[in-house]
C-alpha cells in the first residue's frame, strides 16, 4: 500500500471520516491530520510536510479559498483539492484560478482517489522539472566561474612561474646566510604560496594538470591519515575503515592526497569541541538510477573513499553552496573558501563525482568515487635530489611567456647548453628548421595561441623523428589528462616548476637520448 499524508481541512467530523475511508479503500496507506482554523492550518504547515491537501469549499469562520491562499503565500507544490457539496461552477473555475489543482464533489467521491493519483503524478513531474532546472542552472554558474577562475589561474601561473624561477636563481647566486638570500628564500615561499592558490583555482575549473599513476587507495589513505594525526590534533579521534582487498585506482596521487586532505581538516573545523573523523573505503557499484541524480556520475565500478565528522553539521542553505569558490562559513582570515571547490574539481577531472549528507549539530559525511580499475599498483616514484649538471647541447625553447622563457634560458645558459628561444609554435618550427642538425632537446609549452605544442613537436618529429621533448604547462584547456594528448616519448613539466628540476629533467632525456 503506497504511504500517503494528507492534510484535511474540514470542520465536520462526519465528512472528514468519510474522506479517510474512501482513501483507505482506494488502497492508501493513510496518516492524516484534521483542522478547521486558519491558525491551525498554519501550524500543520509549519511542523509536517504533506503530500496532498484536501479542503472543504465552506466552512463557518473560514473558507476554501482563504486555506488555499496560506498553501500558496508559503510557496509549496503540494497538490490542493477542493471536496464540496456547494461548489458551483463558476466557483470552481475561479478555485482553479487561484491555484486549486482539482476539485472534487461530495456526491461524486468515487472521483477522489483518481484526482489524488493524477495531481501526485503531476507534482512529481513538476518537481523533477524543477529539480532539473535548477541542475541546469547550478551546472551553467560553475561552468562559468570554472572557465574565469581557470584563465585567471593560467595568466598567473605563468606569472609566479616566472618569479619562482627568477627567485631561486638569485638564492642560488646570493652569499649563504646573507640579508639577500634571505630576501630571494622569501620570495621563493611567497611564490609557492601564491602558486598554490592557483593550483586550487585550476584544479576546481577542471583545467589541472593531472600526472596520474596506477594507486592502491588503501595505501595511499594510510600514508595521508598517518601525516594529518599530527595537523589534526588529539582533540579529534581519527579511525579508519579500510576495504580488506586492494582499492586500486588510476589517479594523481598529489590531488587525491589534497582532495583528503581538504575534507579531513574541513571535519577538524567542524569539530572546534573534539570528536571522531572517520576514513573508509569500499568498492561500489553505481547504477543508472543513481546517474540520474548526480550529476557527472556514470554506471560502473568505484571506490568509494568516505569522510565521516561527528561536527556541527550543516543545513540545505549551506549545502547548496558549499563548492562555490570562495564560499566560506568560516570566520575572516580562517579559510579560502577553495578547499571543497578544490576537492570537486579534482575529483570530476578524475571522472568520478562526490555527494555529501549532513544534518545540524549530528555531523557530516562525503563520499568521494573514483572509477576503480584491474590493475596491480605502480611502484613508489622516488624524489630525485640528485647534483644538477649540465652540458653542451643545443637546446630550443619554445615558450610564448617572455618571463618564463628568459628565466629557462638563463638557466640552461649557466649551465653550458646553448639556448635557440622562440615566442611561439610557428616560429618554433621555422627555429627548428633552420637549425634541426644541432638541436638535441625541445623544450616547449604544451599551450600556446599559436600553433599548439603538440602539433608544432608533430611537424618537428616529421623533420628529425625521435627529438627528445619536454612540454611545460600548468593548464589543461578542456580538464583532460594531458598525458593522453602526447607523444610516445614526450615528458610533462608541470608549471610553476623549480629550475633545478627542469635541469634534471632536460639532463635526464638527452642522456637517455644518447646511442
Amino acid at each position: 500500500m503506497p504511504p500517503l499524508r494528507a492534510l484535511i481541512i474540514e470542520d465536520s467530523d462526519s465528512d472528514c471520516d468519510l474522506l479517510v475511508r474512501v482513501l483507505q479503500q482506494g488502497g492508501y496507506d493513510l496518516a492524516y491530520k484534521q483542522v478547521f482554523s486558519a491558525d491551525a492550518l498554519k501550524m500543520s504547515l509549519s511542523e509536517e510536510t504533506w503530500d496532498i491537501v484536501i479542503s472543504d469549499h465552506s466552512m463557518p469562520g473560514f473558507s476554501g479559498t482563504a486555506a488555499l491562499q496560506i498553501v500558496r503565500d508559503r510557496h509549496l507544490d503540494t497538490p490542493f483539492i477542493f471536496v464540496s457539496g456547494t461548489l458551483g461552477e463558476d466557483a470552481a473555475v475561479d478555485a482553479m484560478r487561484q491555484g486549486a489543482h482539482n476539485y472534487v464533489m461530495k456526491g461524486n467521491l468515487t472521483r477522489l482517489v483518481p484526482a489524488i493519483e493524477r495531481e501526485l503524478r503531476d507534482a512529481d513531474l513538476r518537481r523533477n522539472h524543477k529539480r532539473t532546472e535548477q541542475r541546469m542552472r547550478q551546472l551553467e554558474k560553475f561552468e562559468a566561474i570554472g572557465n574565469l577562475a581557470g584563465g585567471i589561474a593560467h595568466d598567473f601561473n605563468n606569472a609566479i612561474g616566472a618569479i619562482l624561477g627568477w627567485a631561486e636563481l638569485g638564492l642560488d647566486e646570493a652569499p649563504p646566510d646573507s640579508r639577500v638570500a634571505k630576501y630571494f628564500e622569501s620570495i621563493r615561499l611567497q611564490s609557492k604560496r601564491a602558486a598554490n592558490l592557483t593550483s586550487q583555482l585550476l584544479a576546481y575549473a577542471r583545467r589541472q594538470v593531472l600526472e596520474p599513476r596506477v594507486l592502491d587507495l588503501n595505501q595511499h589513505v594510510a600514508e595521508t591519515v598517518g601525516l594529518l594525526q599530527r595537523i589534526i590534533g588529539e582533540q579529534i579521534e581519527i579511525k579508519t575503515v579500510l576495504a580488506p582487498e586492494a582499492q586500486v585506482v588510476r589517479a594523481d596521487p598529489v590531488q587525491i592526497e589534497q582532495v583528503l586532505m581538504n575534507l579531513c581538516l574541513n571535519a577538524r573545523d567542524a569539530m572546534p569541541e573534539g570528536g571522531q573523523l572517520l576514513v573508509e573505503t569500499a568498492t561500489v557499484e553505481i547504477d543508472n538510477e543513481y546517474c540520474k541524480h548526480h550529476d557527472y556520475a556514470r554506471p560502473g565500478r568505484y571506490i568509494r573513499l568516505s569522510i565521516s565528522d561527528t561536527g556541527i553539521g550543516m543545513d540545505k542553505a549551506v549545502i547548496e553552496h558549499i563548492y562555490e569558490p570562495f564560499f566560506t562559513t568560516k570566520e575572516s582570515g580562517k579559510g579560502t573558501g577553495l578547499g571543497l571547490a578544490t576537492a570537486l574539481g579534482v575529483v570530476r577531472q578524475h571522472e568520478g563525482t562526490m555527494e555529501v549528507y549532513s544534518e545540524v549539530g549530528k555531523g557530516t559525511v562525503f563520499h568521494v568515487f573514483l572509477p576503480a580499475i584491474s590493475k596491480a599498483p605502480d611502484p613508489a616514484v622516488k624524489t630525485d635530489d640528485s647534483a644538477v649538471r649540465g652540458g653542451t647541447e643545443t637546446i630550443l625553447v619554445v615558450e610564448d611567456n617572455e618571463g618564463v622563457r628568459q628565466m629557462v634560458q638563463e638557466m640552461l645558459a649557466s649551465l653550458g647548453y646553448t639556448v635557440i628561444l622562440a615566442n611561439d609554435g610557428e616560429h618554433g618550427l621555422a627555429a627548428f628548421q633552420a637549425a634541426q642538425e644541432r638541436i638535441s632537446l625541445v623544450l616547449m609549452d604544451f599551450v600556446m595561441s599559436r600553433m599548439g605544442g603538440v602539433e608544432a613537436y608533430d611537424r618537428m618529429s616529421k623533420i628529425k623523428p625521435g627529438i627528445p621533448v619536454i612540454f611545460m604547462s600548468g593548464y589543461s584547456p578542456k580538464g583532460a589528462v594531458l598525458e593522453s594528448s602526447l607523444p610516445s616519448a614526450a615528458v610533462m613539466l608541470q608549471k610553476p616548476f623549480s629550475p633545478k628540476t627542469m635541469a634534471r629533467r632536460v639532463r635526464s632525456l638527452l642522456d637517455e637520448a644518447k646511442p
